[in-house]
């Protein structure tokens, strides 16, 4: 079979003239057809949210307002500005969470709070649990000597009589110690309506005017604190915390280790037993997703510690009850934060990505 004939020198001088004066303009369409598919994915995506978040928290000196505190340094260090909204507590932070026209995108959710939506409320999702929330069950030392001749009381039926109060109306320790007094067969007379501010409940505890006083909250709230260490209040022991978590499945069962509060002074002075719910934050669905993990990624940093009932990387975590979990989250918890999150600032990352 003859050689193939070489081009000829004309043919070879037409494609390089045709490429020479092509090229660019072929370039520059690619170009203009790259910055195209950009802006159309731009605004589909819209891969930059609102830089501004409003957090519904809790009463002041609560786990939930101590918590929302460590967020505000982290959301702006990426641009996002982080608006703080003081409640009454889980239950008024749910029904913000769930009333269309309120402006509160996310919020701490005690677990087992119930509040069924109404037909117009938005869906709402969880980011995750954050933290335990024991029962503290404070009461003072002279009205168990008064009602109960000095019998330490380890069962809720034992309070019969009492003057009990239970925080702020619209949080979430009232409900739940309602529950459980009546599966303990405690009269509901026993209970006194809450004081709007919770800080009063505890004055009242100390100077006598209640025998004691309900608190969901997390161990590092300065309140539990304060009465953790106040002569005269002691801690209830609920010694059925194991029997509680298995009929009301949202709860925990813990112990206080003897000695966690201080180890010289020996407090406490045996191992106590507590049962928790676990916080949860609660966000909008239609939260941005870039939003999401970013929140996500700081409650890591503010949770993500050891503490008195938690190991250290124990929380956050995707065990979310009662709420599904935000597929941003999912994939947060599934993978760890997005690659180029890792290598460029979180605003350049999150378009890219």
């Amino acid at each position: 079979m003859p050689p193939a004939a070489p081009t000829p020198p004309h043919v070879r001088r037409h494609w390089r003239d045709t490429l020479v004066t092509a090229g660019p303009l072929a370039v520059g369409l690619l170009l203009l057809a790259l910055a195209a598919v950009l802006v159309l994915g731009y605004r589909v995506l819209d891969p930059t949210p609102v830089k501004r978040i409003v957090m519904a928290t809790g009463p002041a000196q609560s786990a939930y307002a101590e918590f929302a505190k460590h967020y505000l340094p982290l959301l702006r260090a990426n641009g996002v500005t982080l608006e703080l909204r003081p409640t009454q507590g889980a239950g008024e932070n749910l029904a913000l969470l769930r009333a269309p026209g309120s402006g509160v995108q996310v919020a701490f959710v005690q677990g087992g709070i119930e509040d069924p939506p109404s037909a117009d409320a938005p869906a709402l999702v969880s980011l995750g649990s954050v933290a335990y929330e024991p029962l503290w069950l404070f009461y003072r030392d002279d009205s168990a000597r008064r009602h109960l001749k000095g019998v330490t009381p380890t069962r809720l039926a034992q309070l019969a009589g009492w003057r009990i109060a239970t925080g702020p109306p619209g949080g979430g320790s009232g409900p739940l110690f309602r529950e459980l007094a009546a599966a303990s067969g405690l009269p509901a007379s026993t209970l006194l309506p809450g004081d709007p501010l919770l800080v009063n409940s505890v004055v009242d505890l100390v100077q006598g005017r209640v025998d004691a006083l309900a608190l969901v909250s997390a161990a590092d709230a300065p309140l539990v604190q304060y009465l953790l260490s106040t002569p005269g209040v002691r801690l209830f022991d609920f010694v059925q915390a194991e029997a509680y978590a298995r009929r009301f499945p949202f709860l925990r069962p813990l112990v206080l280790p003897r000695g966690v509060i201080d180890f010289a002074a020996d407090r406490p002075a045996q191992d106590l037993h507590l049962m928790a719910a676990t916080a949860q934050l609660v966000a909008r669905a239609d939260l941005h997703p870039a939003l999401v993990q970013l929140l996500v990624q700081a409650a890591q940093q503010v949770h993500g510690e050891p503490g008195w009932f938690a190991r250290r990387g124990e929380f956050p975590n995707p065990d979310t009850p009662g709420f599904t979990l935000a597929p941003e989250a999912e994939r947060y918890y599934r993978s760890g934060p997005p690659w180029l999150q890792r290598v460029l600032p979180f605003w350049l990352a999150n378009f890219v990505d």
